[in-house]
């Protein structure tokens, strides 16, 4: 297994950002000038990386709604929990995963009567826009080495640690194809940096969730994991333990289970639980 020299610097800016006021990359700040002085501290929530789009249009919304400010810091769940327990200045953190949640719960790093399971996802095998490949079943004993080619990989999140990279490979071996695929596998940081080599062509396949797919139009779907093939994707979201702003991160954590939320994320492909 490679790690592809393409990395993500999003999880190195999550450490400048909290050194300064996540004044720094991989974050989206909503205007402060909205609501009173009291509102004008921002609610910081740490996202994972799929969350990209619908967690900006959610913060549009809910500053549009209440005038109270977010900022929200993007990486993979694996590195924003690593934060939180660093100390990392979050109010809120959202998972594409339940262990990582658990994970920062066993450290009592969150509230554990915050938390709610809000999001589910589909997983996709993913190719460039242009490439000459068509969809078709993913299924036991399906060879993915000749869409490969000679010398091609396949991009992943980080099968360790990332949630969509976890995924991926129990995905995978459920399938009998992880043994033929490992030597051709590219992680990367995240799935948006997995997402990215295969927009670029830097590989021929991805695996990303179908979100992301929806999100990047230079790529398109080839094939949907089988439901079964790998655990089932939750995302799950509680208030960090500490939080200065706990009384909003508890009322945010509300509102994006409500109607006008969920319709943000059905719209970027995301599925309500």
């Amino acid at each position: 297994m490679k790690r592809h020299p393409l990395r993500s610097l999003t999880a190195t800016c999550i450490v400048l950002a909290a050194a300064i006021g996540l004044g720094a990359c991989g974050e989206r700040a909503t205007p402060t000038g909205a609501g009173d002085a009291h509102d004008t501290t921002p609610l910081v929530v740490f996202a994972a990386a799929s969350l990209k789009e619908s967690m900006d249009a959610a913060a549009d919304a809910w500053l549009a709604g209440t005038g109270r400010p977010v900022q929200v810091a993007y990486a993979a769940s694996s590195a924003l929990a690593r934060q939180v327990e660093q100390g990392a200045p979050a109010d809120v953190f959202v998972s594409a995963d339940v262990e990582w949640i658990d994970w920062l719960q066993s450290r009592d790093l969150v509230d554990p009567g915050s938390r709610v399971d809000l999001l589910g996802n589909t997983l996709v095998l993913v190719a460039p826009a242009d490439s000459p490949l068509q969809p078709f079943a993913l299924t036991p004993g399906t060879d993915l080495l000749p869409a490969l080619g000679e010398r091609g990989r396949i991009a992943l999140g980080l099968t360790s640690s990332v949630p969509a990279g976890k995924y991926a490979r129990a995905a995978f071996e459920s399938l009998g194809l992880w043994s033929a695929l490992e030597p051709r596998v590219a992680e990367s940081d995240n799935v948006r940096a997995a997402l990215l080599l295969v927009a670029r062509g830097e590989t021929p396949l991805g695996v990303v969730y179908a979100s992301d797919a929806a999100a990047e139009p230079r790529v398109k779907v080839l094939a949907t994991f089988p439901e079964g093939s790998h655990p089932p994707i939750v995302y799950a979201v509680a208030r960090v333990a500490g939080s200065a702003r706990g009384e909003d991160a508890t009322h945010f954590i509300d509102w994006l289970q409500s109607d006008d939320a969920g319709a943000i994320f059905r719209r970027h492909g995301f599925v309500l639980n």
